[in-house]
């Protein structure tokens, strides 16, 4: 097989999928290399879901200009892509008068940033607006433009029309060497034996994108391990706000959030951590007590007794605090490093502006009249059909395929049609079924559904049970091969 590309991108979360997208629409040789079972399983997967509106960031930095631009291209993506996204506003709320001159502060960094429509509003009007808010609220800056996505749909839905517009993607491909040849080709081996040869290489590799520049001797910046725990709560409590509600800023974050997601459910935090250890996905109890004291103080509803998981997300914090996206000095490798918030954001941002640098390193790039912007989802989510009381459309959609009859996942409401779906558009771990369906994300956090979905995957793609995973190798549910007549539970 032919190995040999005009451009690699490593790495498979949200820049990676969306430089991917970008360079679909040329004629071009392009691959994705990924370490993980399949895409967004990195820092994208924990990500808080929102889209900024752009005044938390300095003026003149690359994170205020990408994530303002790129802001008001989410409309266009949604209808070309078809994942959730909605307008909802943030609330940066104040509680003092302290607070009060730090909200005048940000106003004025969005100004600058060309946020547009932010305003100052009182107490009465930010408690009409979100009235499980404390009542001791002052006051509140609103940006009307910010909005939520499903972070992991997102990448999923730019990767998969990367790949329709025929990007190769190779997953549980972790790069261990980089090197460039004498004819100024990169070539790059993985730990799986697999090589890999491109003129261009662009490097998305989350919290190790210093190790991979490094094999390049390029050492000008560290990537920083930030960790941030997160809480999700039970879908019951919903509704405690409609807006993105956030504490005034820290040094290291903008605070702990009350978060509303597309799917429902409401999440609380992230903390924000410095770490050592670039693996360390561990909760914990101060995190816990942590996120909720903070919380509380903006919404004083929540209880830590509604939580139904919990994850953790780690950013890749640069040296320098802002994007690292650019060419080095070594010809044609393009760093796209560095990308904490609010890189969701700013993704389609730094996607075009990795483009435009490759493009200048003599890339030729001439777009191919076949490219098709448009992704359509392989299957129809039942709990909206369910939430908007379509009955109509439910009963036309089991009269063609009955598997849309079968519930597997009773929490969300996610049938056998769904998980099907999902698994013929390449997601064949447990994790990857779980996000791409909401199957295992509810009250019960698949306690009623991880066999049936493991019967699915077994039936559809062959794999044996004994070989399918969470989140792939090392992650069996089943490590040890089971004897014939035993049961599976």
């Amino acid at each position: 097989m032919n190995h040999k590309y005009d451009v690699i991108v490593i790495g498979a979360g949200v820049v990676g999928a969306a430089v991917a997208r970008s360079l679909s629409r040329y004629k071009l040789r392009v691959a994705v290399v990924e370490k993980e079972a399949d895409v967004s399983f990195g820092t994208s997967k924990a990500n808080s879901g929102i889209i900024h509106a752009g005044f938390h960031d300095e003026p003149g930095s690359l994170k205020a200009k990408l994530a303002v631009a790129a802001n008001r291209e989410f409309d266009r993506l949604c209808e070309e892509l078809e994942f959730p996204f909605e307008r909802r506003g943030e609330l940066m709320l104040a509680f003092t008068e302290e607070d009060v001159r730090i909200l005048q502060f940000y106003f004025a960094w969005g100004k600058k940033n060309n946020v547009p429509y932010m305003e100052l509003i009182g107490r009465e009007r930010t408690l009409e607006m979100e009235p499980n808010i404390n009542p001791d609220v002052m006051g509140a800056l609103y940006a009307p433009t910010a909005g939520i996505i499903c972070p992991y749909e997102y990448c999923f839905a730019l990767m998969g029309n990367a790949l329709e517009n025929g990007v190769e993607l190779f997953l549980n491909e972790k790069v261990i060497w980089l090197g460039k040849k004498e004819n100024g080709e990169f070539e790059i081996d993985t730990e799986n034996g697999l090589k890999l040869n491109s003129t261009y290489v662009v490097n998305a590799a989350g919290l190790y994108a210093d190790d991979i520049a490094g094999y390049l001797g390029i050492t000008d910046f560290k990537i920083l391990p930030r960790k941030g725990e997160e809480y999700l709560l039970d879908r019951r409590v919903g509704n405690l706000v409609r807006s993105v509600i956030f504490p005034v800023p820290t040094k290291t974050s903008k605070g702990m959030l009350v978060i509303p997601t597309v799917d429902g459910p409401v999440m609380v935090g992230p903390t924000a951590l410095d770490i050592e250890a670039k693996d360390d996905y561990a909760t914990t109890r101060d995190g816990l007590k942590n996120v909720f004291m903070h919380a509380q103080k903006m919404v004083p509803s929540i209880r830590s007794s509604d939580i139904i998981t919990s994850f953790v997300g780690i950013r890749p914090v640069a040296t320098g605090n802002d994007f690292i996206v650019g060419a080095t000095k070594v010809k044609g490798f393009i760093n796209a490093a560095g990308i904490q918030s609010p890189g969701l954001t700013a993704s389609p941002a730094i996607a075009e502006m990795v483009s435009s640098v490759l493009l200048k390193e003599g890339l030729r790039m001439e777009v191919k009249p076949e490219f098709n912007p448009h992704k359509r989802m392989s299957f129809t989510r039942v709990r909206h059909l369910l939430e908007e009381r379509n009955f109509g459309k439910f009963r036309e959609i089991i009269a063609g395929n009955k598997n849309y009859s079968k519930l597997v996942c009773r929490c969300e409401n996610v049938t056998e049609a769904e998980i099907i779906g999902a698994i013929h558009r390449g997601h064949t771990t447990l994790d990857g079924i779980k996000f791409a369906t909401r199957a295992g994300t509810g009250r019960c956090q698949g306690g009623f559904c991880t066999s049936r979905v493991m019967e699915i995957i077994h039936r559809e793609t062959g794999m044996p049970i004994e070989q399918i995973s969470k989140k792939g190798k090392g992650s069996e549910i089943f490590p040890i091969p089971l004897r014939k007549g035993v049961s599976r539970g």
